[in-house]
């Protein structure tokens, strides 16, 4: 079986701690969420013109909805970015490990996402918007790949530290 821990960062970007990468990735998340749910409500009031587009759910849902479940989602990763955050200050693997599973789950979106969108672009014969989209989506995801990797680093850390299982007790330590 593979050691898991081959895998695994020892420091953030050669210099900084895991902790240090753990709290940037949360920070980060919060921004870009922020970010996004303001343009987002600047093209629902028609300040901005930007197509917003699901990969499933454009054939049956309006864009206005399609919107509003954008919203509700990137309000979900403020959530768990501010437990990312909490639990990074205070050690707790439990607190980590919803923002380690989400975004396990939207590195493989996201990469998904690249390719289908720069498809799409290149079978509309629009070969620069392709392009731009694939190198610039592919530079996004390997960056957001490595945030993961590092937040993940610092979760298995902790849990290493814990010195057992998530689930299990010291069959030593008396609660009085």
């Amino acid at each position: 079986m593979a050691n898991p821990e081959k895998c695994l960062l020892n420091r953030c970007c050669c210099c900084y701690s895991l902790r240090t990468g753990t709290l940037v990735a949360g920070v980060g998340a919060i921004i870009l969420s922020i970010f996004t749910i303001i343009v987002i409500v600047l093209n629902m009031l028609g300040i901005i013109n930007v197509q917003i587009r699901m990969i499933v759910l454009d054939s049956f849902l309006t864009e206005f909805v399609i919107q509003i479940i954008l919203i509700v989602n990137l309000c979900v990763t403020i959530i768990l970015s501010i437990l990312l955050i909490v639990g990074t200050i205070k050690r707790n693997v439990y607190l980590l490990m919803p923002w380690v599973l989400l975004g396990g789950m939207l590195v493989i979106g996201l990469l998904v996402s690249v390719i289908i969108t720069a498809v799409n672009f290149y079978s509309n014969d629009d070969t620069l918007n392709g392009t731009l989209w694939l190198i610039l989506g592919l530079i996004v995801f390997f960056i957001y790949t490595y945030m993961w990797l590092v937040t993940y680093s610092f979760f298995y850390q902790i849990w290493k530290e814990a010195g057992r299982g998530a689930y299990t007790k010291d069959p030593f330590r008396r609660e009085w």
